[in-house]
């Protein structure tokens, strides 16, 4: 296989303990071709020149990491305003949220040409480019505006809304019209393919040609469905650590008498949140066997919390907490146990592993990797019972879960329900359906699909 060369907004060296699945999984790829993984370095240069920002390159083994400086107002129109201003609310079907501020798009399309001023010297014929995220859809196009003829593949993260949605991004033809610049496009699930082929067809008048092939703005692209996994090994190995012990070990010992249930979330508008702590009240006001035996562990992670939107829902979610607590809780019992910080990748194997219940409830995900640890992190003989949004991406491979509506506050508190009083042999046959899918659809299984469909060697739709 020719060099491979990753670009995403952030970047890992895959040498170190902290960096994630993913990282690990792309260090690899890397590594096995001496690759090279671009990306913004973390700096905001304040006073920075528009445009403009230094270039740093250094080894991590065979990997080359080279990493831009960006400016501040560069940044703000890039990160903020465009990619989590727009980008994330609109593709997380959240319009309200949406700020269309004239004058963004400029710093988000400046800070795209900057990485593909940077990128461009730094290739080699032959050179294989997958681009990652919703923050870099123009690269592709700015790099083919400089020359470059490399194959180029793409991967959203995200989910792709269907066409009515997209379409109210008031740069939406520009945007799709630059994703045509790559060979290969990759989304979470089929679901996600389906938006897409429908944009194609009915918003930029192109073709769908058969066997993953569209045609549109004069070009002819692949696209697929390529779900994303994790790294079982490595996430067993955590679970087998004494951190995720030492975890499991407490949380059996305090909560001996009682039923666990565990959410674990960014803070963010599209996990669901509001909704799962209304529907675990529901599950207490319908179910009352459930009042001082039934806790939930809800841990929410900070992001972005100087968005107003952040800090409304955080408001939300700390009155609900509350008022379940004090409506429902005794002097020996707390319904519901809220942690807003993040809590260490090394324990949360044992935090899954003693929960009875999973809750994964977001209102939109591309993906939701949540899920699949927590199926892993459990004990196959007495395994936990996981309850997942339907309009997660993970819901697509995840079909032994207990799907619901995260909407439906009555329906997912009877999903919970059921959880808590599935039998054993019921759990068993669940939980061993899961892990054999997430075995076999593991991250290492989706890079090698992508990398394979963009060399042409397989298959532009990896589904599952």
């Amino acid at each position: 296989m020719n060099r491979l060369v990753v670009v995403s907004n952030r970047l890992a060296d895959p040498r170190k303990a902290s960096a994630g699945g993913l990282a690990v999984a792309l260090g690899e790829a890397l590594n096995s071709t001496g690759g090279l993984w671009f990306g913004w370095s973390g700096r905001i240069i304040e006073g920075g020149t528009a445009g403009e920002g230094d270039l740093h390159v250094q080894q991590a083994g065979r990997v080359t990491l080279a990493t831009v400086d960006i400016g501040r107002d560069d940044h703000d129109a890039y990160y903020s305003v465009y990619s989590n201003g727009v980008l994330w609310p609109v593709f997380h079907y959240r319009l309200d949220l949406a700020r269309f501020e004239s004058g963004a798009i400029a710093g988000y399309r400046r800070v795209n040409q900057l990485f593909a001023r940077r990128l461009q010297p730094l290739l080699k014929p032959g050179d294989a480019i997958w681009i990652h995220d919703y923050h870099l859809i123009p690269l592709a196009a700015e790099l083919r505006a400089m020359g470059c003829g490399n194959p180029i593949g793409f991967f959203l993260h995200i989910p792709l809304p269907p066409p009515p949605i997209f379409a109210t991004i008031p740069e939406h033809d520009w945007l799709m019209r630059s994703l045509f610049a790559c060979d290969l496009v990759g989304f979470q699930s089929r679901q996600d393919l389906a938006h897409f082929s429908a944009y194609v067809v009915t918003e930029a008048g192109g073709r769908a040609l058969g066997d993953g092939r569209f045609e549109a703005f004069g070009r002819t692209l692949r696209a697929g469905a390529f779900p994303i996994g994790i790294d079982v090994d490595e996430f067993a190995r955590l679970a087998a650590g004494r951190e995720a012990r030492e975890t499991f070990a407490t949380m059996r010992e305090q909560y001996a008498r009682r039923s666990l249930l565990v959410g674990v979330d960014r803070l963010d508008y599209s996990k669901g949140l509001p909704q799962r702590i209304k529907a675990f009240r529901e599950l207490l006001v319908n179910y009352p066997e459930n009042r001082d035996s039934a806790t939930l562990i809800q841990i929410v992670s900070p992001s972005r919390e100087s968005v107003d939107a952040y800090a409304d829902i955080l408001r939300e979610l700390e009155g609900l907490c509350g008022a379940v607590n004090g409506d429902f809780g005794s002097l020996d019992w707390m319904p519901v146990r809220y942690i807003h910080r993040t809590v260490a990748r090394k324990r949360l194997p044992g935090l899954y592993r003693a929960a009875r219940v999973g809750l994964i409830t977001p209102l939109r995900d591309g993906m939701n990797l949540v899920a699949k640890e927590y199926v892993v992190a459990q004990d196959s003989d007495d395994p936990g019972v996981l309850v997942l949004s339907r309009f997660a991406g993970a819901a697509e491979q995840l079909h032994e879960a207990l799907l619901v509506n995260p909407y439906d506050i009555r329906g997912s508190a009877e999903a919970i329900q059921q959880a808590l009083r599935m039998p054993l042999a019921e759990r068993r046959a669940r939980h061993a359906a899961l892990l054999a899918r997430i075995r076999e659809h593991d991250v290492h299984r989706w890079c090698g699909d992508f990398l394979g469909a963009l060399a042409g060697d397989g298959p532009a739709a990896g589904n599952a």
